[in-house]
């Protein structure tokens, strides 16, 4: 019996291309490396004595960057290609994290994380136009769930490996790994995978036309609104959680680090067998999304239990599952709206989702603690959580009506 679910693990993982291996591969290589980011909120307060103000800015400044990189991402994309946007962007932000060490005052490193987000975060849309063109249709959802395994193994190993380094060597030594993992990836990627062209057969009135879709798309908006809710509380994990572990229960940026292996390894071990059994049942998409968005509001609705610091196990267990739930078919539901040929587009609204998430969430987090506490902040995000669980049952409606 072990066997056979084992093999029917295995099988989860068959029928995808060269190529997407290779992409597999250099993005569970980069995200490894990727150690500062859930250690930023600690390095700014504790190493270089930043108020919560300011770490809140400096996190701002980093969302305003990750927004218009994926921004040029998507449009550069459809100018140059994916490829030389991918090969750029992880070149140049590999060699700006070597540089970032050196930057230790405030206004100084709001525009280094401004510049070096802009710069990483061209690859996000370049990466979901490239699995357009080297996965097979009928895999699409499943490469984008390797992807994000990749993502979540790579994740699951840095923060725990990043807490030791800290501990052993300081916070230096991440920039010099995270910025190395971005120049070795890319190169594997370089050397390994030709660029393919995508082949455009549209003349340029029909083009206008479905840009101007994107904008008129409703579905599509109350969507990217539920994306970024879910987005802003999950972003939660790397800049309110930890300092929260720390000033709370008094854990060490080793334990902080075991604890977001955890959830790289639930990701792991649980999201494609269940991306797989809801794609074999043809579950509906927003369906999914909307259990996983209310996992998320609940996660955090149960860090209000603060007496024990078993329930922070707890919380990252559910906020784990819903992001099984939510986040591959969030993506997949936004290449599905997406008209033939402007993947790309649509996916560049996508990820700016999560980068104006990114920007609201670490500093009205902040903000909430400063004046409140942390309760109050758990209380909002769980709130927030019920509010974008409400508007997928909208969005389903819509759907229908559409549909009939």
């Amino acid at each position: 019996m072990l066997q056979t679910a084992f093999s029917r693990y295995i099988n989860n993982f068959k029928g995808f291309s060269r190529e997407i291996w290779i992409l597999t591969l250099i993005t569970f290589i980069n995200r490894a490396g990727t150690m500062v980011l859930p250690f930023l909120s600690k390095y700014l307060k504790e190493d270089l004595h930043f108020s919560y103000g300011e770490v809140g800015w400096v996190m701002v400044a980093f969302g305003f960057g990750s927004m218009l990189g994926s921004w040029l991402g998507g449009k550069l994309s459809d100018k140059i290609g994916f490829y030389k946007v991918m090969v750029f962007s992880l070149f140049s932000s590999g060699v700006f994290f070597f540089i970032l060490q050196y930057i230790t005052s405030f206004w100084g490193l709001c525009l280094g994380m401004f510049a070096i987000m802009t710069l990483a975060d061209m690859f996000r849309p370049a990466m979901f136009v490239s699995l357009g063109a080297y996965a097979k249709p009928e895999n699409r959802t499943r490469s984008l769930t390797l992807v994000r395994l990749a993502v979540n193994l790579g994740f699951a190993a840095g923060p725990a490996l990043g807490g030791l380094i800290i501990m052993g060597i300081g916070y230096k030594g991440l920039f010099w790994i995270d910025g190395t993992s971005c120049i070795v990836s890319i190169l594997i990627f370089a050397l390994l995978v030709k660029e393919k062209k995508k082949v455009s057969h549209h003349d340029p009135h029909a083009t206008i036309l479905e840009a101007a879709s994107v904008f008129k798309d409703k579905i599509f908006w109350l969507f990217l609104f539920v994306s970024f809710v879910t987005a802003m509380i999950f972003f939660q994990l790397f800049t309110t959680l930890p300092l929260y572990h720390s000033e709370k229960f008094g854990l060490t940026e080793f334990q902080t680090g075991l604890l977001m292996t955890l959830n790289g390894l639930l990701i792991f071990a649980l999201e494609m067998p269940i991306v797989s059994y809801f794609e074999r049942k043809m579950v509906q998409k927003l369906k999914i999304i909307l259990w996983g968005t209310l996992l998320m509001a609940v996660s955090f609705y149960c860090l209000l239990i603060n007496v024990w610091a078993g329930i922070l196990i707890i919380s990252m267990i559910i906020i784990s599952i819903g992001e099984i739930f939510a986040f591959p078919f969030s993506n997949s539901f936004a290449m599905s709206r997406a008209p033939k040929g402007h993947e790309g587009r649509y996916m560049a609204l996508y990820t700016m989702s999560f980068s104006l998430a990114h920007i609201l969430s670490s500093k009205m987090g902040m903000e909430i603690i400063a004046r409140f506490g942390y309760q109050i902040n758990w209380f909002v995000m769980g709130t927030f959580g019920i509010l974008a669980t409400f508007c997928c049952i909208w969005i389903q409606k819509l759907v229908r009506l559409e549909n009939r």
